[in-house]
């Protein structure tokens, strides 16, 4: 009420009314780039972090399907994760070709690494984290981030498998790569 009466004083003063007062302005929101959401996948390990911490990594070579997620394929002999932070991902080939997969950033055994990844056409970040549930069960979570410094084409661009991020691709490798991993603790237990 007092905002109303406040108005029309000093409409009264300038000489002003409703009808000559020009519209305030209002600005239009900003414009927010749409996010691209990290891609998380997850599977289940029968057996103690520790121990599903350090087969991962010091396996990597032997478990990692190569024949479809590499850049040598057929050619790959072995895949090293040097295991600390500032440690090299890469793969080998037969003839010696040494073919960077990204760096590790954080380095924090049993519960997980982060490192970055080259294997996109501009780099992104990969997170693994185990996390022990019982036992002798563990969980090995990937998230695959950092998918907003990449242009629209790239998005779509072909990986290991068609379709890039766009179609969904990045977040079935991960599926396949998780389920390759855990198939080695089945052959254990068998």
């Amino acid at each position: 009420m007092w905002a109303l009466a406040l108005r029309r004083f000093h409409d009264h003063l300038t000489g002003e009314t409703e009808m000559s007062r020009k519209p305030e302005r209002i600005a239009p929101p900003a414009v927010t780039a749409l996010r691209r959401p990290p891609i998380r996948k997850a599977t289940m390990v029968r057996s103690e972090v520790a121990h599903t911490f350090d087969t991962f990594v010091r396996t990597i070579g032997v478990w990692w399907p190569t024949e479809t997620f590499s850049a040598g394929r057929e050619r790959v002999q072995d895949v090293t994760l040097e295991r600390r932070a500032g440690g090299r991902v890469y793969e080998t080939w037969d003839d010696g070709t040494v073919v960077e997969w990204g760096e590790v950033k954080a380095w924090d055994p049993p519960n997980g690494f982060t490192m970055s990844w080259s294997g996109t056409p501009r780099e992104t970040e990969v997170e693994l984290t185990f996390q022990e549930l019982g036992p002798s069960l563990t969980r090995v979570a990937v998230e695959h981030r950092g998918w907003e410094e990449l242009t629209e084409s790239q998005l779509a661009e072909d990986c290991a498998l068609p379709g890039g991020y766009r179609s969904g691709a990045y977040a079935v490798g991960w599926q396949r790569i998780l389920d390759a991993f855990t198939a080695i603790f089945d052959g254990e237990a068998g």
